[in-house]
């Protein structure tokens, strides 16, 4: 869509006809609905009735965070939108923008001339082989990406996957979004999506797996009693799960190479961590719109591609290091380290700082605005926390 924008020819193609679903965690941060609203689609989302979310409900084993992050570019609320609603959303505005879109697309091989991509090899549907020539492929293709493998793009930066999640979609509750640990490695989520349902998920490390898969209604109720039995009562009582469970055993952390000779990486395809923050979709917004700018660069001779595209892969790496650290810090569901116990549990004694708190996790506030010398000089003051007690030292 951002490349027909700027005048580029663009062939699209993808497996799925759409509307269709995709396995995700569906909540977009503000800073992703942001990008939405840039492009002019975020009232597409808001249109398709996507409820709007103005309240967290966090807690990290004990831990608890209620509150909202502070608006980012005039944007209040969150979204949680179905992927059958998101993607083809998307979709559509990249045919309006005039890029040329080929659904039931299974690409099958790259084309190479002499060390670079020069193209894709696929077929639609069950129809013949087809090949289409281009000056950059970008795989946009998931985790288990057809482009990556092609290319051999290296994997650095990994980091073990902790757990795995099952979630379905539920009518007859009215809970809001929900964000919470226990102290049994276990975690619930809630949040209202489109048609009236709230999608229920959990998370479990991976040693509960095996027995997990063996008995999963009964497993998933146990964990909502386990971790908040009030809303374990009600999902037994009030609760009517409307589809079938959908079980995510996603990949271990990683980074991988984003560019080379030809070709580019974007979304899953070249960065995944845990979903237990929901920074997937607001990352690949993010990252996409980085790289488009980049591709432009390359392609309207103002640089070299190949130094156009390195930019953006050191760009994604600088600004996505911290929510990678976090996120795979807390998807552990074990005990925080010191400095997590020492920031999270002052922050929790103050609004202000709750919503701070929520604004990073939500892409609004940066860094050094809570985990600066200064800044928890002042966040330990405001809380009382005794110097005793006070961490400064995330290592």
């Amino acid at each position: 869509m951002l490349l027909a924008r700027l005048g580029h020819r663009v062939l699209m193609v993808d497996r799925a006809s759409f509307p269709s679903d995709a396995v995700s965690t569906h909540y977009i941060h503000q800073a992703g609905l942001s990008r939405l609203q840039e492009w002019g689609l975020l009232e597409e989302v808001t249109g398709a009735k996507t409820p709007a979310i103005r309240k967290m409900n966090f807690s990290y084993r004990g831990i608890e965070l209620n509150g909202f992050a502070d608006p980012i570019d005039g944007i209040d609320a969150v979204y949680c939108p179905r992927r059958t609603v998101l993607d083809e959303i998307l979709v559509n505005a990249a045919r309006r923008a005039g890029a040329e879109v080929i659904e039931g697309f299974t690409v099958t091989d790259l084309v190479f001339s002499e060390g670079q991509v020069t193209g894709i090899r696929g077929r639609e549907g069950s129809g013949p082989e087809r090949e289409f020539r281009a000056s950059l492929v970008v795989g946009a293709d998931g985790f288990h990406s057809t482009v990556a493998k092609k290319v051999g793009a290296e994997l650095y930066n990994v980091r073990p996957a902790a757990g795995f999640i099952y979630y379905s979609y539920y009518s007859g509750l009215d809970w809001g979004l929900h964000h919470k640990t226990g102290f049994n490695e276990q975690w619930i989520g809630t949040w209202p999506t489109n048609d009236d349902l709230t999608m229920l998920a959990v998370i479990c490390t991976r040693r509960h797996l095996k027995e997990f898969r063996q008995d999963v209604e009964p497993r998933f109720q146990a964990v909502f009693d386990d971790v908040v039995p009030g809303m374990g009562v009600q999902l037994r009582e009030q609760g009517r799960r409307e589809e079938p469970f959908r079980p995510m055993r996603y990949p271990d952390n990683y980074y991988r190479r984003a560019h080379g000779p030809g070709w580019a990486l974007v979304g899953d395809a070249g960065y995944h961590k845990d979903p237990f923050t929901g920074w997937g979709i607001t990352d690949a917004f993010l990252h996409g719109e980085i790289l488009a700018a980049r591709i432009d660069e390359g392609l309207s001779g103002k640089r070299p591609m190949d130094e156009a595209l390195a930019e953006y892969n050191k760009v994604r790496d600088e600004e996505s290091a911290g929510v990678y650290d976090f996120t795979t810090t807390l998807a552990e569901l074990t005990q925080l380290p010191p400095f997590f116990h020492a920031t999270l549990g002052a922050m929790s004694t103050s609004q202000e700082w709750t919503n701070k708190m929520l604004g990073l996790i939500a892409g609004g506030v940066e860094d050094h605005e809570i985990f600066s010398p200064d800044a928890l000089q002042r966040l330990y003051d405001d809380a009382g926390v005794p110097e005793s007690e006070r961490v400064y030292d995330p290592s």
